[in-house]
């Protein structure tokens, strides 16, 4: 069974490249995001919500987990596309919500690109339900293209 081989853990310094790849692989960079400094900007704020997870010393899996005191976030779930379906994106999103629901945040919050199907039936099987809301965004820094 590979779960009796997986690692859930904090990011380490090393294992910024294997992250990074990971993210590129599961199609999660855009041109205006630049995953390193992605990574950067979650380590100064709290390193310790950015969470791996390995798999015979591999980084195969993600996930970001954010709370400001009014809503959690979830960014950068990911899980190796070779993978999935073995239930490990569903155990990094319910280890999102433990650290969640240990801060005392009373509502998970996250965002799904538009035309994403497979990922909107993902988060409607763990329970989550379309908000009626607008996201919006204004970006406040222009990242060099990675």
């Amino acid at each position: 069974m590979m779960w009796d081989e997986a690692e859930f853990r904090a990011f380490a310094p090393a294992d910024r490249s294997e992250l990074v790849d990971l993210w590129e692989r599961c199609e999660l960079v855009r041109s205006w995001n630049h995953p390193g400094l992605d990574i950067d900007r979650k380590l100064a704020v709290d390193p310790e919500h950015l969470l791996v997870l390995s798999l015979r010393g591999r980084i195969v899996g993600s996930v970001m987990v954010g709370y400001e005191g009014h809503r959690g976030w979830v960014n950068y779930l990911a899980v190796d596309p070779d993978l999935r379906g073995h239930g490990f994106g569903r155990h990094l999103m319910e280890a999102a919500e433990r650290v969640l629901a240990d801060l005392g945040c009373p509502k998970v919050n996250l965002q799904v690109r538009g035309g994403n199907d497979a990922a909107l039936a993902f988060y409607r099987a763990l329970g989550y339900d379309v908000d009626d809301a607008v996201s919006l965004g204004k970006r406040l820094v222009v990242d060099p293209h990675p």
